[in-house]
């Protein structure tokens, strides 16, 4: 068995661009994607700030060549779409040649459908075949379909904002195990007038642009997004010759069952899932050159998550939250972390955390300001969710 779990392919879409070269770019430039809600009719579009994808569905639809008779949600859709362009740039031409599995995450599933249709699928037939496409599980068979998977392991997780973080987790287990020998790994969220609702009435919502760990952050500005990875073994590389991008090094998970929706004031769960990842990966904290920070922008977040920091790292090493860029993505969040971790990465660069202005007075900490290019060998990247689960993976050059 191989040591190694090996990315050799990714694909995203979201706030600031519909593939890795357009993320990537954005990133360099530290162009935002945050605006005012434009394609959901919401009562509180005038009052908060979101993270849109440019595509109507119409024009998603287009890309993936889907008929007028589909039942795609917007999730669906995204997914699709990221977790195709991560199996082309994978340079896989049979995705049924090795033991292949798709590990998707959401939150949503097809609630922005459900929500639009609610009050006619009792009277008119034709959008009832949307009732179908509600439960989160039929995004990952749609992106499973797109894929052409046959006869493989297709599965769905859904844990909040550390959903896609685990999906990554779980497929590298399974390379690790021997049970498969590449994976598809990821999330996708739509936005919806469900999500917006339901944040709003936590009422930690930023009527502006978000501020992570920003003494005055007002809280966090929703996004939609999708992204993947492939995963693949020691042995699939080896005998295909793939180029890898990177590794995934390590990861942990910890609940600590402290609140339905708040963490831990001390961090105890990020504390928890940091310290197992550096062990999986046989790392010590001071091994780890950037931290790709979970970073709300929420007062109970960036508290926790700051917390946690000064209870794993001696030394803070460089940090930053990239949610003012794309918004906080829900279950996607995870899979768009790994993929700008992995960017990080190849180009050796550290990302801003934009819109930060004053220090916290709970901390001494302050994250990074400006894009700069710095030697990087190890990433560590948090995913914070509702519940208490917090999961932590840890991207590297090295095996």
């Amino acid at each position: 068995m191989g040591k190694g779990v090996a990315i050799t392919g990714m694909g995203i879409i979201s706030a600031i661009g519909n593939n890795v070269d357009e993320n990537r770019e954005a990133l360099f430039a530290g162009k935002t994607g945050i605006g005012r809600v434009v394609k959901i009719n919401t009562n509180h579009k005038n009052e908060i700030m979101v993270g849109e994808i440019a595509y109507t569905n119409s024009q998603l639809e287009s890309l993936l060549q889907l008929p007028e008779t589909n039942n795609y949600s917007r999730t669906a859709l995204l997914g699709a779409v990221a977790a195709k362009e991560a199996v082309e740039s994978a340079r896989i031409s049979d995705i049924n040649e090795y033991k292949t599995g798709l590990i998707s995450a959401t939150s949503v599933g097809g609630m922005d459908m459900t929500e639009k249709y609610y009050y006619e699928y009792l009277e008119d037939k034709t959008v009832q075949k949307y009732i179908e496409a509600h439960h989160a599980g039929d995004s990952t068979q749609k992106i499973a379909e797109q894929l052409g998977l046959k006869n493989s392991l297709v599965t769905t997780i859904s844990t909040a904002c550390s959903s896609a973080a685990n999906a990554i987790m779980l497929g590298a287990r399974l390379i690790k195990s021997g049970k498969l020998d590449r994976v598809i790994v990821g999330g996708a969220d739509c936005l919806s007038k469900f999500t917006i609702n339901g944040f709003k009435s936590l009422m930690i919502l930023s009527d502006t642009y978000n501020t992570p760990f920003d003494e005055n952050r007002k809280g966090l500005n929703l996004g939609e997004a999708a992204a993947f990875l492939v995963l693949e073994s020691d042995a699939v590389v080896k005998a295909e010759n793939k180029n890898v991008l990177a590794y995934l090094k390590g990861y942990g998970n910890a609940n600590d069952a402290f609140h339905q929706t708040a963490s831990s004031e001390n961090g105890d769960g990020a504390t928890l899932a940091m310290q197992q990842a550096l062990k999986v990966a046989n790392l010590n904290a001071e091994a780890i050159d950037y931290v790709n920070a979970h970073g709300t922008a929420t007062g109970n977040n960036d508290l926790s998550e700051g917390k946690a920091f000064l209870r794993v790292f001696n030394t803070m090493p460089p940090f930053s939250s990239t949610k003012p860029f794309t918004g906080h993505t829900l279950a996607a969040a995870g899979g768009i972390e790994a993929v700008f971790s992995v960017l990080a990465l190849l180009h050796n660069v550290l990302y801003p955390n934009l819109n930060y202005k004053t220090p916290m007075t709970a901390f001494n900490l302050v994250p990074e300001l400006e894009l700069k290019e710095i030697p990087i060998t190890n990433i560590l990247s948090n995913s914070l969710g509702f519940g208490g689960n917090c999961s932590t993976l840890i991207f590297s050059k090295q095996a």
